[in-house]
């Protein structure tokens, strides 16, 4: 078997491509919001069914657009309620924006911020809740959306996991005040490199897309300080054809998915994390919880993988709160599900073409895996 990475970015036919971006040659229009950027805003909306989409050059980018355009922190409120078990981008997002994060516990079914630990929090200096939907799995978005009305609290969710998810016929990009999305080269859907925010409130579309253009207002006034961070023509190309393709690709996402947790689901000590049946979900990850003692069995099933030239990733390890440049700031241990998760999960290679003699071997291997560290 030759090796496996952990995921392999999708990518149209190349004559597809080709003929997307040939028109460029003619215009000579590459970046600031030109033809292909602007349609890709309009096919985005229609698909993700949201009043507005703002584009940039990467999902973390448009984050710290979001914090800032909500003005959070103006009226001295400073603290953002948000989950350790993500990636560091949702966190360094608040940070960077002069925030400070505050960590609520996740729910262990599904890994997502747990809104009663949220509702624990909340103080007067609290002025947003920043939930990801994590793998894909959507939060519970009524519980949180209840807490920031009694609250007055903004609520922008990191979807970068949940491109075309739906939960009981909603797009996941409905929810909270804004949804940042990511298209980065690893995501179930692509533009290369990229993210979107799509939010409802239409008086933010002028700022979302002012701050991208370093807030430049008119040809010689630049209102505020802004950012740089506009997609560029090829990006919004790649966009335009992977969308095209988009159901195609969650469609053979599934069929692996479901591979995987039939062959894993008798396995004793793992634990597959399955959506509901509600959920019109995209297959992103493939995650799985090793219950065994301490790290010793996933960090088993990691090494034995690794020794085969297969990608797995401890994702997320370690939490947020735990990263050298928050040391001391923060205790782990007052999330206590997110550290037991962080320190027993595995992500599993998981991609569209992945064949399924290969998710046979791989889970073969895990469970060898497993039965060796047990012995």
């Amino acid at each position: 078997m030759s090796s496996i990475s952990v995921t392999r970015s999708s990518m149209p036919p190349l004559d597809e491509y080709v003929a997307e971006i040939s028109s460029l040659w003619d215009s000579h229009w590459l970046t600031n919001m030109g033809v292909k950027h602007r349609e890709f805003e309009a096919q985005l909306r229609s698909y993700l069914d949201v009043e507005g989409v703002a584009l940039y050059t990467n999902g973390h980018s448009a984050l710290e657009c979001a914090i800032e355009a909500l003005q959070l922190g103006a009226d001295g409120r400073y603290k953002v309620i948000t989950t350790p078990f993500t990636f560091a981008s949702t966190t360094h997002a608040i940070a960077r924006k002069g925030l400070t994060p505050v960590f609520a516990d996740i729910k262990l079914n599904d890994f997502t911020i747990d809104p009663k630990e949220i509702e624990k929090l909340v103080d007067d200096k609290t002025c947003a809740i920043l939930p990801v939907h994590v793998y894909g799995n959507i939060c519970d978005v009524d519980s949180i959306s209840n807490i920031a009305k009694r609250h007055n609290l903004k609520v922008i969710y990191d979807a970068a996991h949940a491109f075309g998810v739906r939960t009981s016929g909603d797009s996941v990009a409905k929810f909270g005040d804004i949804s940042m999305f990511s298209f980065h080269a690893t995501k179930v859907f692509n533009t290369i490199e990229g993210g979107a925010l799509c939010y409802r409130d239409c008086r933010l579309s002028t700022i979302l897309n002012q701050w991208k253009n370093f807030g430049i207002t008119g040809p010689e006034s630049a209102e505020y300080i802004g950012g740089n961070a506009k997609m560029n023509e090829f990006c919004a190309a790649m966009g335009l054809c992977n969308l095209r393709h988009i159901q195609e690709e969650i469609d053979k996402r599934k069929t692996v998915a479901h591979c995987y947790w039939r062959l894993l689901e008798s396995v004793p000590g793992i634990r597959a994390c399955v959506p509901p049946d509600e959920t019109e979900h995209n297959y992103a990850y493939l995650p799985v919880v090793f219950n065994g003692s301490g790290t010793f069995v996933r960090d088993k099933v990691f090494e034995a993988l690794s020794k085969r030239c297969i990608g797995a990733r401890k994702y997320f390890y370690p939490l947020t709160s735990d990263l050298e440049c928050y040391r001391g700031k923060f205790d782990s241990n007052k999330t206590p599900n997110a550290k037991y998760v962080a320190n027993h999960i595995l992500t599993l290679p998981m991609y569209a073409d992945l064949s399924l003699e290969n998710v046979e071997a791989i889970c073969h291997i895990v469970k060898s895996a497993i039965q060796e560290g047990e012995n």
